[in-house]
């Protein structure tokens, strides 16, 4: 697959704040940072994570959206939608999360993030944007962008150019991982990918609890 340039366009982070939620505060107001942030494999320096048990975690250190996907969004919702509006960290100009498949390598100077997850919307974001049927919309538009665990650390900043390696197996598009989060069956040959591929530690007990009475796990 041929990517056109990528760049890191903005790396965003952003502190503890209150938000009219459960837990009470959040970390999803991110900001554009200046200069070199560091990225360690739990994620990005000056970052907070408040909700641990959702959010966060090795598999979920550095979130990503597609430059394309935001400007798509940034037509949708207004032009008050600016790179940080969803919590994300790396905004990278010139991507779309859909040709990015699960286990695909970005570099971005000397720090490696392998592609783990989609992005899965949650009552924060409702809240966040002011809109208790805003997941249900985010779902149907198959626009999530994408976690990433850390495999070599350093420091990131804008105007840094993105290579992408492609993984080497079969590949699972973050779109269609996304749309099974949101309810669409899989067909097996995409399960089987999905629970060989290097996906979020929690992706292969999801898929083997809801998929349970297939073939395909009672199989020896």
């Amino acid at each position: 697959m041929t990517y056109e340039k990528l760049t890191v366009a903005a790396v965003l982070t952003g502190p503890s704040a209150p938000i009219a939620t459960k837990d009470g505060r959040t970390g999803i107001f991110k900001r554009p940072r200046q200069g070199p942030v560091s990225v360690s494999t739990t994620g990005l320096d000056g970052d907070t994570i408040v909700d641990t048990v959702n959010h966060g975690g090795p598999d979920q250190a550095v979130l990503v959206p597609g430059g394309k996907d935001s400007e798509w969004w940034a037509e949708e919702l207004g032009p008050d939608t600016p790179p940080g509006t969803f919590g994300e960290n790396l905004y990278v100009d010139g991507l779309e999360s859909a040709d990015i498949a699960i286990g695909d390598v970005l570099q971005c100077g000397p720090v490696r993030l392998q592609a783990t997850a989609p992005r899965i919307p949650c009552v924060t974001l409702a809240v966040r944007m002011k809109d208790a049927r805003f997941p249900k919309r985010f779902f149907a538009a198959g626009r999530p962008g994408f976690y990433c665990r850390v495999l070599c650390e350093g420091e990131v900043e804008a105007g840094m150019d993105v290579q992408i390696s492609p993984f080497d197996g079969t590949r699972v598009s973050v779109a269609t991982m996304f749309a099974i989060s949101g309810g669409a069956t899989p067909d097996a040959e995409t399960l089987r990918a999905l629970m060989a591929a290097p996906a979020h530690q929690k992706t292969a007990p999801y898929l083997r609890q809801r998929f349970a009475d297939w073939p395909f796990f009672s199989t020896p």
